[in-house]
């Protein structure tokens, strides 16, 4: 009887009721995203470690963060122009496995930095899914259902954090180096079906469809060509520039985040580097719990007053990194307990809105190659602070988090001075 109750109540609630109710696209997306966020949880947290411990340095690290970003320039030109010519679904297959597939397990072998760097570079491709696997997902959805699916991805990567503990007693039993190559060659054989099963599975969108149809009999040098009058379109559109740069402030903040967080925490503040997978945990849960009790009364809210209470969270996070206590004591976890809270409910508050932000600002009809543009535009800009975030690093390893608060105050004075996230939010009531 109680087992009754709760069923229903499950079925009642607004994200799950979403979840149940997605067709298509949409929702073999949602559903297979587990296949992919498992394998990359597993050895996420220790990405950085390995390289290190295969005598990458700090600089290094971030001119491999700096070179993929170049390159994931030209793959987000080449998004655009693929997703429209070949379509979404084989575009997506072939660079996915490109992209993942393949630097998996280049990975699992590597030896040193040449190696980390033809990982890099084919990695930098999935900048060319993550438009054309946007357009699968988005394309053929009720705009209304934006934000809860954006949020049941995200969701989908939190449960898969669940899966880090297994990386952690591995990491304490065998060592680093060992685990790292096995979860590479595990993530390989998972994200390989997961991208195969999408493309047995799914089917074009009916945008997709239109867009092969208009550029059959045309090259690709002459889509290329046709940027120009979709760059022009977007220089003038308001709410696509601030968007932009919304995403460019939060890509850098989030690639330094994740980059030197856990080389800062082991190195500097005296955590034991099997423990690093605790604090995905900690975060996932915490996302978990706000998205289940508290999201679906956010979502009846404006998007501006969640995006600023975010964003102040982001600031308060990295500030906690920044005057952490050293020594690995009882203030130095209570201090990085807390930053993964305040990231966690920002997180939680700010990314679904951003994401629906970006889909919501696109013209259906150029939404290939303008989402490409965007991911030029916006890596072009980030790609040198890879390198920036390595000097910074290298001379103080509180350096990243300290700028990453800097960035984040400069978003949340956008986000307060617009009055363009109003009225895009206005036009889902």
């Amino acid at each position: 009887m109680a087992e009754n109750r709760l069923t229903t109540a499950l079925k009642r609630h607004p994200l799950v009721k979403t979840l149940l109710e997605l067709e298509g696209n949409p929702r073999i997306c949602v559903y297979l995203e587990p296949l992919w966020g498992i394998p990359y949880n597993l050895y996420n947290p220790f990405a950085t470690l390995f390289m290190y411990n295969l005598g990458v340095s700090d600089e290094q690290i971030g001119l491999l963060l700096s070179i993929g970003m170049l390159f994931q320039v030209l793959a987000s030109l080449l998004g655009g122009v693929c997703g429209d010519k070949w379509g979404r679904r084989v575009t997506t297959v072939v660079f996915d496995t490109i992209s993942w597939s393949i630097p998996c397990l280049i990975w699992a072998f590597s030896q040193n930095f040449w190696w980390f760097l033809a990982a890099t570079i084919l990695n930098s491709m999935w900048q060319i899914t993550n438009n054309s696997w946007t357009c699968l997902l988005v394309e053929d959805c009720d705009p209304k259902k934006l934000v809860d699916v954006y949020t049941w991805i995200s969701v989908s990567g939190l449960l898969a954090v669940f899966f880090a503990p297994i990386s952690t007693a591995l990491v304490s039993h065998y060592t680093l180096m060992p685990v790292m190559r096995g979860l590479y060659l595990f993530s390989f054989v998972f994200m390989t079906l997961k991208f195969w099963t999408l493309f047995a599975f799914g089917h074009e969108t009916r945008q997709g469809r239109i867009r092969m149809q208009e550029t059959r009999d045309i090259s690709f040098f002459a889509m290329f060509k046709g940027y120009g009058r979709v760059i022009r379109d977007m220089l003038h559109s308001k709410p696509t520039l601030l968007v932009l740069a919304i995403i460019i402030l939060c890509n850098i903040t989030s690639t330094l985040s994740g980059t030197f967080f856990s080389l800062y925490v082991v190195q500097n503040l005296g955590v034991p580097e099997a423990f690093i997978t605790f604090f995905p945990m900690i975060r996932a849960g915490m996302m978990l719990l706000f998205i289940f009790l508290w999201q679906a009364r956010i979502n009846a809210l404006p998007f501006k007053p969640p995006m600023i209470a975010g964003l102040a969270l982001f600031i308060f996070g990295q500030l906690l990194l920044v005057f952490a206590p050293r020594g690995g004591g009882v203030s130095t976890w209570v201090a990085l307990v807390l930053y993964v809270l305040a990231d966690a409910f920002g997180n939680a508050i700010f990314s679904p809105r951003k994401d629906s932000l970006v889909a919501m600002c696109i013209d259906e009809k150029e939404r290939s190659r303008v989402s490409g543009l965007l991911y030029v535009i916006m890596i072009g800009l980030c790609s040198p602070f890879g390198y920036i975030g390595g000097v910074l690093s290298g001379i103080n390893r509180i350096l990243p988090f300290a700028f990453n608060a800097v960035l984040y105050t400069g978003c949340l004075i956008l986000v307060l001075s617009s009055g363009i996230i109003r009225r895009l939010s206005d036009d889902l009531a």
